[in-house]
């Protein structure tokens, strides 16, 4: 079982609900539009996309039953992820100077003064930097959501709500540091295929089948040839493996000594589970671990590695696994790098597009990056 954030625990259920039918309405048009609840969350999502930006509350205060218990703790939870988004801004010398969302129903079920509701949002956030680096980078978070509304005085409310966040954080827990990365200017040679990997078409699947997240493609869809792991405690590891190793999209790295997909049945554990896959990369010689430890460890490993063009670089293609507790709880892929040398990644659960990579991330967490051999 993979192992996963507390609170994805909780989204569980809704993912059973939404599966890959989130573009469809089961409930029927008319009495949702009597209700008003289309317009009730998208107004919602919107605020909320306003909180992110200026943390205000105001924004959102009207939309909650702030002396409800579970309705004040979803309140507070969007307070502490606008907070927590800012903290590390501030941490990493940027601004957020756009943010951009929309959302996609798959059911809504309307009950007297009660609507039961599975979505998803996917979200746009734009920054820069403070004092140098011109130039604004664009970035997209996907996420699942099951909210329970409820009416009272003729409007409605948001009594609960579970979803999967990757900026469930805290925010007196980001990593302080004054480093900064380097300037990449690693380029991908798509006609240069050394042994196995192609890194380029790495890339383009990971772009791709990024799912229900702002940039993505493929209609917002993972790739229907392979099963979706959320459900089973994440899908993240099945996506790295499948960047890396699906034979006619990604990067074509041979299946062997455990690490397998068997279509229409799933994969091996070596292909689904974060630390048997770690384990795998690391024995079979597939990969390379050229940097760990903190946020400070990791900048100055691949600021480092730059001054040493001899050795094994971070390049788009290779992989990141985030380790909690002596233990791997979650991969991306390295996808490219904005305008200061900051690596991007993308990733599923929650679906990430060129996202800075420790966004999401607390100082508690160690990183290990891992060099595809090619």
């Amino acid at each position: 079982m993979l192992r996963i954030k507390k609170l994805q625990l909780l989204c569980m259920i809704l993912l059973v609900l939404t599966a890959c039918s989130f573009i469809n309405f089961h409930a029927q048009a008319e009495p949702v539009q009597k209700d008003n609840v289309v317009p009730f969350l998208q107004e919602l999502f919107e605020d909320r996309t306003r909180l992110l930006m200026d943390q205000d509350k105001k924004h959102i205060e009207d939309h909650y039953l702030l002396k409800d218990k579970r309705s004040n703790y979803a309140y507070l939870h969007e307070i502490n992820r606008a907070e927590y988004i800012q903290e590390w801004a501030k941490h990493r010398k940027i601004k957020f100077v756009n943010a951009e969302s929309s959302i996609r129903i798959a059911r809504i079920e309307v009950l007297s003064d009660m609507a039961k509701v599975s979505l998803v949002q996917s979200l746009k956030l734009s920054y820069e930097y403070v004092n140098s680096y011109p130039g604004q980078h664009d970035f997209g978070i996907g996420t699942r959501h099951g909210i329970t509304l409820r009416k009272k005085d003729n409007r409605w409310y948001v009594e609960r709500e579970w979803y999967s966040d990757p900026l469930e954080e805290n925010p007196k827990k980001i990593e302080k540091s004054d480093l900064q990365f380097i300037p990449n200017k690693a380029v991908l040679e798509p006609a240069k295929i050394i042994n196995k990997y192609n890194r380029t078409r790495a890339v383009d699947y990971a772009n791709k089948y990024a799912g229900i997240t702002w940039g993505a493609g493929n209609g917002q869809r993972y790739n229907q040839k392979y099963l979706d792991y959320n459900s089973k405690g994440g899908d993240c590891t099945n996506f790295s493996s499948q960047v890396i190793g699906d034979k006619e999209e990604g990067g074509g790295l041979p299946m062997r000594s455990g690490w397998h997909y068997f279509y229409n049945n799933g994969g091996s554990q070596a292909w689904v589970q974060t630390d048997a896959f770690k384990n795998f990369l690391i024995r079979s010689g597939y990969g390379r671990i050229i940097g760990q430890g903190s946020f400070s460890n990791i900048v100055q490993s691949v600021n480092d590695l730059q001054q040493q063009p001899e050795k094994p670089q971070l390049l788009p293609g290779d992989l990141i696994a985030y380790v909690l507790r002596g233990d791997v709880d979650h991969f991306s892929v390295v996808v490219g790098f904005d305008q200061s040398g900051y690596p991007l990644v993308n990733s599923h659960t929650a679906d990430r597009f060129k996202v800075p990579f420790d966004l999401g991330w607390d100082k508690n967490t160690k990183y290990l990056l891992i060099h595809i051999q090619d």
